[in-house]
């Protein structure tokens, strides 16, 4: 399966904008559809699967920050890269703690987003043809939680035994997945970004802090003192199951 298969979805209240980049995703191979707030956004994805939703956060009535917390709440998982309009990096690590996967300030050249767009969609399909290290390692446990790495799922399990599915999104599970596969030895964060990203994604220490804490959030009984994701002053992070 190649890049040129892949569907994406665009949500922006510029119209020459929109057109724009359908044009020139189309032109790449990529079957693009486009809305220009969030009501069209959610029937969309309510009828269709799409491999990436670029999503610009300055759109009238809910923005794309407000869309994106609510879209991860609801357990979606597509890979989601911000556009902003925004410089002020507070305003892009919001983004990030709202669940979005990357961002792209505008203005940007339609190469750089197609290049964003092409590691989105790698990084997805690595994830979902990754079959484990060896067959005793499919799936990893630790505390009341159970990693399936061949399956890119989460499970926990209740305290009246029942077994509940943890939504991720796949920079969350990516990241999670880098840990378990590296337990007990502390991995400095460029090395988390080269597992989880790929060497040529550019993304930030602070980006791989805040995908630890909304970890942290998921899967840690106090997050102030982390029993799993265990940071490593001067470091990085060590996941101990």
């Amino acid at each position: 399966m190649t890049d040129a298969l892949a569907r994406i979805l665009i949500a922006d209240d510029e119209a020459d904008l929109r057109a724009l980049l359908q044009r020139y995703l189309g032109d790449q191979g990529y079957a693009v559809r486009t809305v220009d707030g969030a009501g069209p956004l959610d029937r969309l994805l309510a009828r269709e699967r799409f491999d990436v939703l670029v999503l610009d956060v300055m759109m009238p009535g809910e923005d794309g920050l407000a869309v994106c917390r609510r879209l991860r709440a609801q357990g979606e998982t597509i890979p989601i890269l911000m556009l902003t309009a925004r410089g002020d990096p507070v305003d892009r690590i919001v983004g990030l703690e709202m669940g979005a996967d990357d961002y792209l300030p505008k203005p940007f050249n339609p190469r750089e987003l197609l290049a964003r767009i092409q590691a989105l969609v790698r990084r997805q399909r690595m994830l979902g043809a990754h079959v484990g290290p060896a067959p005793a390692q499919q799936s990893v446990r630790f505390g009341a939680f159970r990693l399936h790495l061949d399956e890119r799922r989460l499970e926990r399990e209740t305290a009246d035994g029942a077994v509940q599915d943890v939504p991720l999104t796949t920079g969350e599970f990516a990241l999670l997945q880098a840990l378990a596969l590296h337990a007990n030895r502390p991995l400095g964060r460029e090395r988390l970004i080269e597992l989880a990203r790929g060497r040529e994604h550019e993304a930030t220490d602070r980006s791989i802090d805040v995908q630890v804490m909304r970890l942290r959030k998921l899967i840690e009984a106090d997050t102030a003192q982390p029993r799993h994701i265990r940071t490593v002053w001067g470091l990085g992070y060590m996941f101990v199951p």
